[in-house]
């Protein structure tokens, strides 16, 4: 793994940036099958963490140990400065958590659900009914508050879901796969709701299998394989990390073209197209250097494009699980 694929965040002193959640070495077995294997985690606070892995990798595991729900065998982890076997109340007073499966209640109404979670809290009946007056509003639910939710679309049940999880102030989210199922539509107005909760300085620690999903959204990812941290790092760090970036450059002076081409080493050429492929990582170093050596020898490129692989690529080769959910591939920006 390259050295710029880190498995800590740093601030610009050198100096481990402040955690919103802290593992090292966690465990986790089943009887005699290991579900995690002495994973090391550190989020910093006000940050997407996307874990990505196949089915059964154990990333739901690792958002149960977190959210207190289960215990670990063994590790040391602090979630929002507490320790999580010492003070596991104060994690709770922390955290917010929706799984895989909604939490909501169908048979009653959507703002019903929300008084309930707020009763759940300890809020005055007066506080409670603000709270979730604000956040109905805030999720485009006001219309559809009281309504039952059976009636809620996947979507509208997704996003009641989490404004029940807001309900406490959470700072530290933990979303467990929170748009399986979603269509296109849904997801997206999903990944904006998390990236305002990150404005707000949540801090969101997101399962999933999508991986467009965690390329848009997360600030660091970590791809879990066989109960270990295969590769951690941003989505441009890891896209480095498996063979197949290139840069391309397009020429529309044939005599351009064949200067490079003669010059350049490791090159690929297209003749009919007056284009060669580059291996490279897409650094801003070979970029750079790559860039020199052309002003130096006075070769002028029309078009230079750079092509890495994407987060399937990366995904494949450190599993070699081809198993992942069809996804759409338009974007959201």
């Amino acid at each position: 793994m390259p050295s710029s694929v880190m498995s800590m965040s740093r601030q610009g002193d050198g100096h481990p940036s402040p955690a919103a959640v802290s593992a090292i070495g966690l465990r986790k077995s089943y009887g005699d099958k290991t579900v995690l294997d002495g994973i090391d985690l550190h989020i910093p606070a006000g940050s997407v963490f996307a874990l990505l892995g196949p089915n059964g990798a154990g990333k739901t595991t690792a958002v149960k140990i977190l959210s207190t729900l289960i215990a670990a065998d063994d590790g040391q982890v602090q979630v929002a400065g507490h320790d999580l076997a010492a003070d596991p109340q104060a994690v709770r007073a922390a955290i917010g958590v929706t799984g895989q499966f909604s939490a909501v209640d169908g048979l009653i109404t959507g703002e019903e659900n929300m008084l309930l979670m707020a009763d759940l809290h300890h809020l005055s009946r007066r506080e409670g009914r603000r709270v979730a007056a604000e956040l109905l509003e805030r999720f485009d639910l006001t219309e559809a508050a009281k309504k039952p939710a059976s009636t809620y679309s996947g979507g509208m049940k997704r996003r009641l879901d989490i404004a029940m999880t807001l309900v406490g102030s959470p700072r530290i989210i933990f979303l467990d796969e929170p748009t399986t199922g979603l269509d296109p539509r849904s997801r997206h107005n999903m990944w904006q709701i998390i990236r305002e909760l990150v404005t707000g300085g949540v801090t969101v620690f997101l399962t999933t299998q999508y991986l467009e999903e965690a390329d848009e959204l997360a600030d660091r990812i970590a791809v879990l394989h066989d109960g270990k941290i295969a590769a951690e790092g941003t989505a441009e760090e890891l896209k480095r990390i498996v063979p197949g970036g290139h840069v391309r450059l397009r020429f529309t002076d044939p005599a351009a073209y064949r200067s490079a081409a003669t010059a350049l080493r490791e090159v690929t050429r297209d003749d009919e197209a007056l284009a060669l492929q580059i291996p490279s990582d897409g650094s801003q170093r070979e970029l750079r250097s790559l860039l020199d050596w052309l002003d130096s020898a006075g070769i002028e490129a029309d078009e230079l494009t750079v092509h890495t692989p994407d987060l399937d690529d990366v995904f494949f080769a450190l599993t070699g699980d081809a198993s992942i959910p069809a996804q759409p591939k338009e974007t959201a920006r």
